[in-house]
C-alpha cells in the first residue's frame, strides 16, 4: 500500500511539482495550502509524512509544526520542512520542535525522494519497535482482581521506585519473572537494560564468567573478551532466577559484588565498577538451604532485603477466568486463528482445578482446548485433570514409599530417603507422561532445566524407567 504524503505550501505551482515528482515514484499524495488547513487534513486521514513549507500565511509552518508535534496521533509524525527564504533561527527552531529534514527551494527532484524514503523507512522502524516493545510489555504484563495480587500490586509501587535488592520467592509457574520485570518496569531504571540469569540452566564451571565475563585466554575456548550479564545490567536491573540452584564459588563472588559494587572478569585481576539492582528469585526454601549449608547466609541477608512471595494458583483461584480468556485471546492472536469464545462452564470447571503447575500449566491447558476445539471451547474440550493428583493418592500408600535402610540393611539419614523418595517420584510421574519431560515437569511443579539436572544428578535415563 502507498504511502501518503501531505504537502503542505501556499504556492499552487509548489505542491502540482511535489504531487507529479511523489505521485510519478508511487506515492500517494493530498494537498494543503495553509496551516489550519494541513492540520484539517491530518485529523481527516490517515497521514504517513508531511512536507511543510516555512512561510505560510496566517498560521507558520513553524507553529503548525509545534501543533503537529503537540497532538499524540501526530507526535511522532515525520516531517520535512521546506523553505525559500527561512532564517538561520527558523530551521534551528524547527530542528528544535522536531523536525525530520529540512531543505530549501528550489527544490531538487532526487533529494526530495531520497529524503522522503528515509523518512519513511526510519519511521517505519520505529513503528516497528514501538509496537514490539508494547507486545513484550503486554507479555510480561501482571494480571489479576484477587484480594493477594491486590496485594502484591501494592507492595511492587512501595519497592519499585528504590534501589533495595528484592528476593522473589514462590512455587513454579507463579509467574517470579513477571513479579521482576513490573518491578524494573515501575522504577527509575526502566530505560536501562533488564537481564535475566537463569542460575539453574548455566553449568556451574560456566555461571562465573557468564556473570562476571572473561578475557582472552582465561580458559581453553576463551577466544575474546567478553562482557559478563553484571556489565550488561550497568545502570539497570539484573535479575537472578532461581538463585538457589547457584554454585558456592559463584555465591562468593556475587557477594562481593553486591557488597563492594565491583566486579572482575575471569582471568583479570582489573575491578570495574558496576551499578545494577539486583533481584533474585527461588522455588527453594533458602532458609532451609542456609541452615542445611546450601545456600551462604551472608549472601542471603544481602538479597532479602525486601521479601516478596509470589502467590500460587490455588490462592487466587478468581483470577482463572480473567487469566484464562486472556491466554486464549493472547494464543488465538499470535497464531492468525479466529477467536473463540470460550463457555463458562469451562471456565468454572478450571476455576475448581488444583494447578501444581501454577499459571503456567493453566496456559498450557488454555493453549491446548484453543488447539483442539471448534468454534468455541465448550466442557467437552476440557482436557482431563493431570496425573499429579492420582499419583499423589497413589504415593500416600505405605507399599509405595521407598524403603527406609539401604542394601546392607543400615537405616538411610533423612536427607538420603528424602533424595531417594524424589527419585522415584520423578520416575514415576515420567513413565505416566510417557517421558515427556515438559509435562513432567509441569506436573512436578518444576521448571524444565530444574528437572533435567535433577535427572542427571540420579543417574535417570530412559532405560531405567
Amino acid at each position: 500500500m502507498a504511502a501518503t504524503v501531505l504537502v503542505v505550501d501556499d504556492e499552487k505551482n509548489i505542491r502540482r511539482t511535489l504531487r507529479m515528482v511523489l505521485e510519478g515514484s508511487g506515492f500517494h499524495t493530498i494537498e494543503a495550502s495553509s496551516g489550519e488547513e494541513c492540520l484539517e487534513q491530518l485529523r481527516a486521514n490517515e497521514v504517513d509524512l508531511v512536507i511543510l513549507d516555512v512561510r505560510l500565511p496566517r498560521m507558520s509552518g513553524i507553529e503548525a509544526l509545534a501543533k503537529i508535534r503537540g497532538e499524540p496521533e501526530t507526535r511522532a509524525l515525520p516531517v520535512l520542512m521546506v523553505s525559500g527564504h527561512a532564517s538561520v533561527a527558523e530551521a534551528v527552531q524547527a530542528v528544535q520542535l522536531g523536525a525530520t529534514d529540512f531543505f530549501e527551494k528550489p527544490l531538487d527532484r532526487d533529494r526530495v525522494l531520497v529524503t522522503v524514503r528515509n523518512a519513511l523507512q526510519t519511521w517505519q522502524l520505529r513503528r516497528e519497535v514501538e509496537q514490539l516493545r508494547a507486545d513484550i510489555e503486554h507479555r510480561y504484563e501482571m494480571v489479576g482482581e484477587s484480594p493477594v495480587m491486590q496485594e502484591l500490586f501494592a507492595q511492587l509501587e512501595k519497592v519499585a521506585p528504590t534501589n533495595g535488592r528484592v528476593l522473589i520467592s514462590g512455587e513454579s509457574g507463579t509467574g517470579k519473572e513477571l513479579i521482576a520485570r513490573a518491578i524494573h518496569r515501575l522504577s527509575p531504571r526502566a530505560d536501562k537494560p533488564f537481564i535475566k540469569v537463569n542460575c539453574a540452566a548455566i553449568p556451574a564451571e560456566l555461571i562465573e564468567s557468564e556473570l562476571f565475563g572473561y578475557e582472552r585466554g582465561a580458559f581453553t575456548g576463551a577466544q575474546g573478551r567478553k562482557k559478563g550479564m553484571f556489565e550488561l545490567a550497568n545502570e539497570g536491573t539484573l535479575f537472578l532466577d532461581e538463585i538457589g540452584d547457584m554454585s558456592a564459588s559463584a555465591q562468593a563472588k556475587v557477594l562481593r559484588a553486591l557488597q563492594s559494587g565491583e566486579i572482575s572478569r575471569v582471568g583479570s585481576e582489573k575491578a570495574i565498577a558496576v551499578d545494577v539492582r539486583v533481584l533474585a528469585a527461588t522455588n527453594k526454601d533458602l532458609e532451609v538451604e542456609v541452615n542445611e549449608g546450601r545456600f551462604r547466609e551472608d549472601l542471603y541477608f544481602r538479597l532479602n532485603v525486601v521479601p516478596i512471595v509470589s502467590p500460587t494458583l490455588r490462592d487466587r483461584k478468581t483470577d482463572i477466568p480473567l487469566l484464562a480468556k486472556g491466554f486464549l485471546h493472547d494464543f488465538c492472536r499470535d497464531n492468525g486463528l479466529r477467536r473463540k469464545p470460550i463457555d463458562e462452564e469451562v471456565l468454572d470447571a478450571l476455576a475448581e482445578r488444583p494447578w501444581p503447575g501454577n499459571v503456567r500449566e493453566l496456559r498450557n491447558v488454555v493453549e491446548r482446548m484453543a488447539i483442539l476445539s471448534g468454534d468455541r471451547i465448550t466442557l467437552d474440550d476440557l482436557p482431563e485433570e493431570g496425573v499429579l493428583s492420582q499419583g499423589r493418592r497413589d504415593s500416600s500408600a505405605p507399599s509405595d514409599l521407598p524403603s527406609p535402610v539401604d542394601e546392607s540393611g543400615e537405616r538411610l539419614t533423612l536427607r538420603e530417603y528424602r533424595g531417594r523418595a524424589e527419585k522415584d517420584y520423578i520416575l514415576q510421574t515420567l513413565d505416566e507422561v510417557g517421558w515427556n519431560i515438559s509435562r513432567a515437569a509441569t506436573i512436578l511443579g518444576v521448571e524444565r532445566t530444574n528437572l533435567h539436572k535433577k535427572m542427571r544428578s540420579y543417574g535417570i535415563r530412559r532405560a531405567e524407567g
